[in-house]
């Protein structure tokens, strides 16, 4: 499967995007086998050279070698994401462990390790610029953090070890899918539906008919699972839903995802310390914004400081509002659909009334123009642009020159073999080679409510919130303009990766922006003033209880990564103490956060899921300078795209932010923001 293979031709195709019509499952074993050898060849090419190491020879060589290998795990990972099967799941199985060997097999290369060592000795006599400075410091590091300097012993176990890590953190994936995927709730009584709006009940009719059943089906879906939590009238149904949520990963099958949970931390840890760190997070945190985890624990704790009083103040509205229904025990499963009634009564505001303004291809189109207004963009849809799934929109991105930035893709409702949740990623990175601007292929994965045969996809404002932040990500890698591929996009530390997202959210909550999209889907009017006004308000509605709830995430995620795991016997016991400072409901037995927590135990979030909150003071501080000096302001919109947008990870990111914004960011613009100080 090699000769005509896709996967190893050079992609002839508009904008060498992915011919994925030709591409065959069968395709991927025999294609990474063979750029696995062709990627060893180059690194060989690299240490067998007599010339004396230099930056061009070492450093740059290396950053560029791979390239195929990388192409082909890039589409491969993210089919394994947004468009999965048993047998791509089986793939992933046996080539995580070749990836992980290949992978070691550079960094513990102990010739090539003295080539790069013998660049970095002479680094300060180098003449090198910035990226460049950047770029052979990272590529040291990688090298150093990871093992190139253990005796060979230690290098068998490192190997072992990162062996075994590939495979649990997908398994552990594929029991959340799996155990999403089994569950359904199958009503046959019109009576079980009450309190849900219109649009939810003939998705859920939609859904039940897609699967040959009677009546209407509810998955854990989010367009299918949040409006049941927030609306349906039926209690007893909204524990039955919110358990099965709950227990993904934690039931007892064979989906169950506990001892993969200890394994991973176990193994976690037992690398950090071959590598000479004493806990995970602090092997991580040496690489992010925040240097440490004492200082990651302060921030969290400061921030908790101040949210937790408003909390348990919000918390208790809601339970007073539960027991004037005769509930005594409120619970989890009670939290969302009386937070919708006290936003109802107290800001006289109801959600489902701004659905109709955001029809989903309006709202694209919004944050186009939002893109366009701010960065001289334009999205110009595509026909001839290969997809993996006939749903995938595709598009070309040109900037106010006319010249070509990015192929986008977007990817928006559920599938059966789709994870659950919002993401961006991309095909292709940026880079620049022999003079050529070599541009990137960016997409966005989402979960959003699907059209019927009455309606168009309607979104919920905090999709549209998910549009846009996702959207904010993409615009890091359509507008990269970095020399080397490991320096592009995205690639930057991860507590300031959530920036360019989470500050474009902000967008959402303004007139200016809404006007250029937000109409009603049957009519064209404009979303009334009276709508925007309460959209504002609301956004601060219940933010002790968001902010606690975030928090809890990230101080959850710092325990699992500070904590030694041969002290740890239980997950769930483990849980119920780290979620102690923060836990306001009652414990569901049959429920666990950490064995479906995937952002830390199959994405790349573990010892960083404060980065969240940590990007929120960024992106607040961020916004508020925009706020001050006009939303579309040219001129800063300029400087963010310049010194924040279009460098990737070429420089240290608060030496990048100051730059933009001339100060270092202020945690009391994020307070603020939240109404959680005046």
């Amino acid at each position: 499967m090699t000769k005509n293979n896709p996967l190893l031709q050079a992609f002839n195709t508009p904008f060498q995007t992915a011919p994925f019509s030709i591409i065959k499952t069968a395709h991927f074993k025999p294609a990474f086998k063979k750029a696995i050898i062709l990627a060893k060849q180059e690194i060989d090419a690299i240490v067998n050279n007599n010339e004396a190491p230099t930056f061009e020879n070492t450093i740059v060589a290396l950053d560029f070698s791979g390239n195929t290998l990388d192409r082909i795990s890039s589409l491969f990972f993210n089919l394994n994401s947004a468009e999965t099967s048993d047998a791509i799941q089986k793939i992933a199985q046996e080539v995580s462990p070749w990836l992980s060997e290949f992978s070691n097999d550079i960094r513990l290369n102990e010739s090539l390790f003295q080539k790069i060592k013998a660049v970095y000795q002479q680094k300060d006599h180098l003449n090198l610029n910035t990226e460049q400075r950047t770029l052979l410091e990272k590529k040291y590091k990688s090298f150093s953090r990871n093992g190139a300097n253990l005796n060979e012993t230690d290098k068998v176990k490192l190997r072992k070890i990162d062996k075994q890590l590939a495979k649990l953190g997908l398994t552990f994936g594929e029991h959340i899918l799996a155990d999403a995927n089994a569950y359904q709730l199958n009503l046959l009584q019109q009576s079980d539906l009450e309190g849900l709006p219109e649009h939810a009940k003939n998705a859920a009719k939609l859904l039940a008919k897609e699967k040959g059943l009677n009546g209407w089906l509810i998955t854990l879906d989010a367009p299918s699972y949040i409006p049941f939590m927030t609306y349906a009238k039926n209690r007893a149904l909204r524990e039955t839903l919110a358990k099965a949520f709950g227990s993904k990963g934690f039931a007892n099958n064979k989906n169950n995802n506990e001892k993969v949970v200890l394994k991973l931390v176990k193994l976690k840890s037992e690398r950090a310390k071959l590598l000479g760190y004493n806990t995970h997070a602090d092997f991580v945190l040496e690489e992010r914004m925040a240097k440490n985890p004492a200082k990651v624990f302060k921030f969290l704790d400061e921030l908790l400081q101040k949210a937790k009083p408003a909390a348990q103040k919000e918390f208790e509205q809601l339970k007073q509002l539960a027991l004037a229904d005769g509930i005594s025990d409120f619970q989890k499963w009670d939290g969302a659909y009386y937070s919708e009634i006290l936003k109802k009564r107290s800001l006289d505001f109801d959600e489902e009334l701004l659905k109709p303004y955001f029809k989903l291809e309006n709202v694209l189109d919004g944050v186009f123009k939002v893109a366009k207004k701010l960065y001289g963009l334009t999205f110009e849809p595509l026909t001839n642009i290969d997809t993996y799934h006939m749903e995938v929109k595709t598009f070309k991105v040109t900037d106010e020159k006319g010249d070509f930035k990015a192929i986008f893709y977007g990817d928006f409702f559920p599938r059966p073999g789709k994870r659950q949740g919002a993401w961006m990623t991309s095909f292709k990175d940026q880079w620049i080679k022999d003079g050529e601007n070599s541009r990137p292929h960016i997409s966005i994965v989402c979960n959003f409510t699907k059209p019927t045969k009455t309606q168009p996809s309607l979104l919920t404002f905090n999709e549209v919130t998910t549009l846009f932040h996702e959207f904010g990500h993409s615009l890091h890698g359509m507008l990269a303009n970095t020399t080397y591929p490991s320096l592009s996009g995205t690639s930057v530390f991860w507590d300031f990766v959530e920036l360019p997202s989470q500050v474009l959210e902000n967008w959402c909550y303004e007139k200016e922006t809404l006007d250029l999209f937000a109409v009603h889907y049957q009519t064209g009017e404009k979303i009334p003033s009276d709508l925007i006004e309460k959209i504002k308000t609301a956004a601060n509605f219940l933010e002790g209880l968001a902010s606690l709830r975030q928090l809890s995430f990230g101080l959850l995620d710092m325990q699992w990564h500070t904590k030694n795991p041969k002290d740890i016997k239980s997950v769930k016991a483990f849980e119920i103490a780290a979620f102690a400072n923060t836990q306001l409901y009652p414990d569901v037995a049959e429920n666990c956060m950490s064995t479906a927590f995937s952002h830390i135990f199959h994405g790349g979030y573990s010892a960083g899921y404060y980065s969240y909150k940590w990007a929120e003071v960024l992106d607040a501080d961020a916004f508020a300078y925009f706020k001050a000096n006009g939303i579309f302001n040219k001129k800063i919109a300029d400087s963010f795209k310049e010194h924040v947008l279009s460098k990737g990870g070429t420089e240290d990111p608060m030496v990048l932010y100051k730059r933009f914004r001339g100060q270092e960011p202020d945690a009391n613009a994020l307070l603020k923001r939240a109404g959680l100080i005046k």
